[in-house]
């Protein structure tokens, strides 16, 4: 048995299928079905049901699955362990971060924290909340940035910044002749909505109390803010967008912007890591690289603020 038998069973795991698996591996499907051949063979069990697609793992499986992710986030810990007492800032670093938050904050840090640190390789993934902090718990990711402290005891959070949400109105629209959003106005506005699961959407729901609306507004659903957004400006509705949005927009663009009254719906944004990672070299890169890629005044929870 070897770490790389134990690599390859997880990526069969991941994507129930073995050429996808090998792909994710970098190797042939072939050397990957043999070494995990052998691996059972040394077990004496099976541990995936091959003649069910897509693959399952067997219940002696799930359990022989688990500990490996067990084994292989200690040796990566061993690992880091050496690269942290050498203040080294070389090697991979797997970053998750929200779909709502990565278009707007990777362009302000990110190719110039890697101009910089040109030897650490930041893997970027987009994943929702639930499936970042369980990627982290089990030792997938090394942080992921998220709109919410974690609940799980085994993580720990550092917050980034704060941010506040805005309308986006179209012209079409009776808030738009409005200085201030109240949530009383938005009740009978046809929204463009994120679908469930994404917390920028739950979020605002619960703030703007739009338990009907989110009954009405299942038609609305694209799951692409970025498509909500040029449904609004061709005429089409209300969307919510958040603050470092705002400052990407152009001249034009910002006169469909209306700002909440106070109290303003505002997000927390954190950078999650597990108890016992050993990298903080790295960390206290990102997270000075970050907040200086955003504006002071996000720094802080401002009192005109509420947070979701």
């Amino acid at each position: 048995m070897n770490l790389q038998q134990l690599e390859y069973i997880l990526a069969v795991d991941t994507y129930r299928h073995f050429a996808k698996a090998a792909e994710h591996c970098r190797v042939t499907q072939p050397t990957l079905s043999m070494m995990i051949q052998r691996l059972e063979e040394e077990l004496g069990a099976k541990l995936f049901d091959r003649s069910i697609q897509p693959v399952q793992p067997t219940l002696l499986g799930e359990q022989v699955l688990k500990q490996a992710r067990i084994i292989l986030q200690q040796t990566a810990l061993i690992k880091d362990i050496v690269s942290e007492q050498e203040g080294s800032l070389k090697g991979t670093f797997k970053l998750s971060i929200l779909p709502t938050i990565a278009p707007y904050l990777l362009p302000r840090f990110f190719q110039q924290m890697s101009d910089k640190y040109p030897e650490l390789q930041i893997q970027i993934m987009e994943m929702k909340t639930r499936p970042s902090l369980s990627a982290l718990t089990e030792g997938t990711l090394d942080a992921a940035i998220i709109a919410s402290e974690p609940d799980n005891t085994k993580l720990t959070g550092e917050i980034l910044f704060y941010e506040q949400f805005f309308g986006y109105v179209s012209k079409n629209e009776s808030i738009f002749h409005k200085e201030l959003i109240r949530t009383s106005d938005i009740n009978d506005e046809r929204l463009w909505l994120l679908d469930e699961g994404h917390c920028f959407r739950d979020q605002l729901v619960k703030f703007c109390k739009m338990e009907k609306v989110k009954i009405r507004q299942a038609s609305y659903h694209l799951g692409s803010m970025e498509t909500f957004m040029r449904m609004v400006e061709s005429g089409n509705g209300i969307t919510f967008i958040p603050e470092l949005a705002v400052l990407q927009l152009s001249d034009e663009q910002k006169k469909l912007v209306r700002p909440f009254a106070i109290p303003k719906p505002t997000r927390q944004i954190t950078l999650v890591t597990r108890k016992d990672f050993i990298r903080h070299a790295v960390r206290d890169i990102l997270v000075k690289s970050i907040k200086q890629s955003v504006p002071k005044e996000m720094h802080t929870l401002q009192s005109t603020q509420k947070l979701m």
